[in-house]
């Protein structure tokens, strides 16, 4: 007998289940880079992070004075704590601005917050509510004025970026600059050839990270290289989604990259898009797809559970449970040569005989 059955199939991947932890506490400054907008005398940038209490930073008088620590990694920043120097001078830091971010341009990152004043010698501590940032500025905004400091600490939580350290791979691998590198959590600047991944050269390169679990990508941060070839992650598109279809590349775009400048970080901002997979792809022939970090920020891992009705003809009674345990292997096969892996198929429903199957009617003689 040959009949129709209906069923139903509950698919479990990830479910919501957004776990706040807690990140490593350390003062990211004191392995940063600092630079300042001039230096008077000795008073050198890095003075502010070295932990002597007596060494200042000094910059000459002149509009928004600033002073820089490049945290070299993107850092979810809870608070920034400024010492003020104790011998003299204790005034110069009123009216600063602590802003946090990725850009160069120091007013296009956001606001942390303002020193009203700080007494001499004192440490005063202004949260900025995990905002994520590479760069840490403190500027005064002022036609005429002299930043002095004497030390800053930046601290925040470290563990945020989902693809830090998780598998990667990428079209194809030019020498040392191995697709791993565009994602342990070192910006490679310096050494860009043990710490930057890169392709071949060759038409419509790309590099893909797997996160492991479905996350809601809100951000995709990318760092360009420093050295040369600044052009060559110019158009290139990430895209975020769950399938392997075509190495994941034809998953859903987040955004198209115009262009990074040397040894910065651009933020794209991917509107919680649902994804396991992150790639980059180059929509040019003959070149190569360098990149010095990849980071990728949401909330998550993410769960979403689907109902499918499927109506299934068969000549075998689906009620004998071994039957239906290969039909879930049969179909969990299926779903992983499309690329869609980690899920769980159970019935929700044990599988009814369709009332219009046929029956066999006895021929009468004639």
């Amino acid at each position: 007998m040959t009949g129709f059955y209906r069923y139903m199939l509950l698919l479990l991947g990830f479910f919501s289940m957004t776990k706040k932890t807690d990140g490593v506490q350390v003062n990211a400054a004191r392995s940063g880079i600092t630079s300042q907008s001039s230096t008077y005398g000795n008073w050198l940038s890095q003075n502010a992070i070295d932990g002597v209490s007596t060494s200042f930073t000094h910059t000459v008088s002149q509009a928004n004075p600033w002073w820089r620590v490049d945290l070299q990694k993107t850092l979810s920043v809870d608070r920034v704590v400024i010492t003020n120097r104790r011998d003299c001078c204790s005034e110069r830091i009123n009216g600063a601005e602590i802003r946090v971010g990725h850009i160069a341009d120091i007013y296009r990152n956001p606001l942390c917050s303002v020193i009203p004043s700080i007494p001499a010698g004192a440490s005063y501590t202004y949260s900025c509510g995990g905002m994520l940032g590479r760069y840490v500025y403190v500027v005064i905004p002022s036609a005429s004025a002299i930043l002095t400091l004497c030390e800053v600490e930046v601290y925040g939580d470290l563990s945020g970026n989902f693809a830090l350290g998780k598998n990667a791979t990428q079209s194809s691998t030019w020498y040392t600059w191995y697709a791993g590198h565009a994602n342990d959590g070192n910006l490679g600047l310096l050494q860009p050839s043990t710490a930057c991944s890169s392709t071949n050269y060759h038409n419509n390169p790309w590099w893909r990270v797997d996160l492991h679990n479905v996350y809601k990508v809100n951000r995709v941060i990318v760092t360009n290289r420093a050295d040369c070839c600044l052009d060559q992650v110019n158009g290139a598109k990430i895209i975020i989604g769950n399938s392997l279809e075509n190495n994941g590349n034809s998953n859903s775009i987040c955004a198209v990259i115009p262009s990074i400048v040397a040894s910065e970080s651009a933020i794209f901002d991917c509107d919680y898009m649902e994804g396991r997979y992150v790639n980059l792809i180059s929509p040019r022939n003959s070149t190569a797809l360098p990149l010095c970090e990849v980071e990728v920020y949401g909330i998550g891992p993410w769960l979403k559970r689907s109902f499918v009705r499927i109506e299934f003809k068969s000549s075998a009674s689906l009620t004998d449970s071994a039957l239906r345990v290969d039909l879930l292997t049969q179909l969990q096969s299926a779903l992983a040569t499309r690329g869609i892996s980690d899920v769980m198929l159970r019935w929700s429903q044990m599988p009814k005989q369709d009332k219009r199957q046929k029956q066999d009617v006895k021929r009468k003689c004639p």
